[in-house]
């Protein structure tokens, strides 16, 4: 398994126009944020510890909607905070979905039974539920126990109801490639797509050691597909993305390819990166100076392998 065809014939001739329009710069993935409120307090995260005031903001569903609108990237992420505890997520999807853009809704899966009536299988929606390896290294990326086995059991009821699911791993320093590649086996068996990669280094997480710089991220990733000989795990991305993750490609960096709107705005310049807010993506575009980043010059950007993979 790869990215669906339908998703790789849509995006790709989304790619064509905007070449034939002549516009070198364009969004390929809106990350939407609709909240940052979480119901799991992970030691990687950057988004939890706001003061209350900022956790108990959320966008309108009419906030969400312009910013689909108004970015007209072919494909959305809803990250988060946990996306699942907004009250209007449901209406939030079907209207991205009315659009016949991808959707791929992020959750830790704690809420995804309770909720699941919410949403209509489409195949332009799919969960991507949280799994950080197997069931030791996930319980202790998301600091709690048992959550490992609530996510399984909430991708199995998804699937039993006729929802995509996808599962996203994040990989942490000190991960053993013998147990990132049996947890690819395990989820590549459970019958869901997988993504992958290194844990990006939020400025505001509580703890800055969880996180691999490049060298160690490209070391990783060469011992862990060392052992896919002879399997075939269901990767959701493109092989230059993989080849990239194992240092045997450089990519400029091309933040613009995947703006953030949030409960402050519009992030510059992108979503691991908060260097101001724009009121627009049309201000964001023109008002970001793009070519400080991702060039190895500035200090931010010399660890991040924050490419999508799409």
């Amino acid at each position: 398994m790869g990215v669906p065809l339908r998703q790789q014939i849509k995006v790709g001739a989304y790619v064509v126009k905007q070449a034939l329009l002549g516009r070198k710069k364009y969004p390929l993935v809106l990350m939407l944020e609709p909240l940052f409120r979480c119901n799991l307090a992970c030691a990687g995260c950057g988004k939890i510890d706001y003061p209350d005031e900022i956790l108990n903001r959320r966008l309108s569903v009419k906030e969400c909607l312009d910013a689909v609108d108004e970015c007209g990237a072919p494909v959305v992420a809803i990250p988060g905070g946990e996306p699942l505890i907004h009250k209007e997520i449901g209406e939030i999807v079907a209207g991205i979905v009315a659009r016949k853009k991808f959707v791929s809704l992020c959750t830790n899966a704690l809420l995804l039974e309770k909720k699941l009536h919410l949403f209509k299988p489409s195949p332009y929606l799919f969960f991507s539920v949280h799994l950080d390896g197997l069931e030791e290294e996930h319980d202790k990326a998301v600091c709690q126990d048992g959550v490992f086995q609530r996510a399984v059991n909430a991708i199995k009821a998804a699937q039993a109801k006729g929802f995509q699911v996808n599962v996203n791993a994040t990989i942490f320093d000190g991960a053993a490639p013998d147990r990132v590649a049996a947890f690819l086996d395990f989820a590549t068996d459970l019958g869901v797509n997988i993504t992958i990669s290194p844990g990006y280094a939020y400025e505001r997480a509580p703890d800055q050691q969880l996180f691999l710089n490049r060298q160690k991220t490209r070391t990783l990733f060469r011992e862990i597909f060392k052992r896919r000989k002879g399997k075939k795990w269901a990767l959701n991305h493109s092989a230059l993305y993989l080849d990239f993750l194992m240092g045997n490609e450089t990519y400029h960096c091309t933040p613009w390819g995947m703006p953030t709107r949030n409960v402050f705005g519009w992030q510059k310049p992108c979503y691991l990166l908060g260097e101001g807010y724009a009121s627009s993506f049309k201000e964001l575009m023109e008002t970001t100076a793009w070519d400080q980043y991702g060039t190895g010059n500035y200090e931010k950007c010399a660890n991040c392998m924050a490419h999508c993979g799409y």
